[in-house]
């Protein structure tokens, strides 16, 4: 998959991503998110699921962003505090492997 392509992807996914995290905060609020991962044991599991994926980018993140000699760490605190918008922009702004 070309470079380009790839990026066409990430776009695709990160705008209604980031509308659907912008709908979920006007309808419910911050609030809301504690809500729901404590809603039931399903809904605990996958917001576990999420933050060990989370921990997995970031792991990666690191590894890719030192090998290409740049400072991994913002990445690795905003993917702490925004979730998946950090390892998405990060896939956008790193280098191409072409």
């Amino acid at each position: 998959m070309s470079q380009q392509t790839a990026r066409k992807l990430i776009i695709a996914a990160l705008i209604p991503f980031a509308a659907l995290t912008g709908v979920a905060f006007w309808v419910d609020g911050i609030a809301g998110f504690p809500d729901a991962i404590t809603h039931s044991r399903a809904s605990a599991q996958i917001y576990v699921d999420l933050v060990l994926a989370i921990v997995v980018l970031s792991v990666w993140m690191h590894r890719d962003a030192r090998s290409n000699g740049k400072n991994p760490w913002p990445w690795i605190v905003a993917a702490a505090v925004v979730g998946m918008f950090s390892p998405l922009v990060y896939l956008l702004t790193r280098p191409s492997d072409d």
